[in-house]
């Protein structure tokens, strides 16, 4: 008997989804920053033993979309409620239960389990915590509810153990090596874009698209050129910094990061090109692989 099963992960910004990913997949797949929007894409995480394939799906915080990038990252989030086998439903100890009711009201019409997890539980105390139950016990009647802690993998074994009694009996949907759908491009992208997060502050960040012009992988080393969009020739400006300082700070972490992901020694070109408003013009976000529909 051999189980499989899709496990989407949805919720706000900002409460753990892509920490709590990572841990159930047990590799970093999603990148992490203190900042909202930081997850854009749909990205799958998928765990393989003999008798069972998990495959978990990462979604962009739910948001009301200002731009058409932002509607593109609330389709992503929307699609996970309609291919579930279950539906991980993230919350934390902080945010307020009302925060985007309409989605919240799409929870609760979805016809496959839902487990609540109120992540963070480190940082609030057993009282308030009950309270909080209580509340999410009212919203999500039919949900069962978890407290958890992602960073601290507090509650992390029951939760695996419950996915896999709730996933259904079915043949692998992909090969049994595979750690994820995306191509080992969209990592590297993910890896700058994390860095830029990590490195710039305000607006810049959220400015920012990067894109792979080459990927070229020899026997001791991988030649790889990125293109860093921005929105406007003053945040080129900082994102090159002075005398090419910040770009070169960037380049260095990113580099890092790239070659323990494929363990291998890379050389990372980047530069930085002008796209005037891309976050809002529909041929290039479906060339940076956004969904429009």
């Amino acid at each position: 008997m051999h189980k499989s099963g899709f496990v989407n992960i949805v919720g706000n910004p900002n409460v753990g989804k892509s920490t709590l990913m990572n841990i159930l997949v047990g590799e970093k797949i999603s990148i992490i920053t203190s900042k909202a929007q930081t997850t854009r894409h749909r990205i799958l995480g998928i765990v393989n033993t003999e008798e069972y394939q998990i495959v978990y799906s990462d979604t962009p915080g739910v948001l009301r979309p200002n731009y058409k990038l932002q509607e593109s990252m609330r389709n992503f989030s929307e699609s996970a409620l309609g291919d579930a086998d279950v539906l991980l439903y993230v919350t934390d100890v902080v945010e307020k239960t009302f925060k985007n009711e309409d989605f919240l009201q799409k929870v609760q019409k979805a016809d496959v389990p839902v487990l609540l997890l109120i992540n963070k539980i480190d940082q609030t105390n057993q009282q308030d915590l009950e309270k909080l139950v209580e509340e999410w016990k009212t919203l999500l009647p039919k949900a069962e509810i978890y407290p958890i802690s992602a960073l601290n993998k507090f509650n992390i074994d029951t939760i695996k153990r419950r996915i896999l009694e709730l996933i259904p009996e079915s043949p692998p949907y992909f090969e049994k090596d595979a750690l994820t759908d995306k191509p080992a491009r969209f990592f590297v992208t993910e890896t700058i874009r994390e860095k830029i997060l990590l490195y710039y502050q305000k607006e810049i960040p959220y400015s920012v698209e990067v894109v792979v012009e080459e990927f070229k992988e020899e026997k001791s080393i991988i030649n790889i050129r990125a293109l860093i969009i921005v929105e406007r020739d003053s945040q080129k400006g900082i994102i090159i910094g002075n005398k090419g300082a910040a770009l070169k700070k960037v380049g260095a972490m990113a580099r890092k990061d790239i070659e323990k992901f494929f363990d291998k020694k890379v050389f990372l070109q980047m530069f930085v090109k002008v796209e005037k408003d891309w976050r809002s013009r529909d041929n290039l976000l479906r060339k940076f692989g956004y969904r429009l529909d």
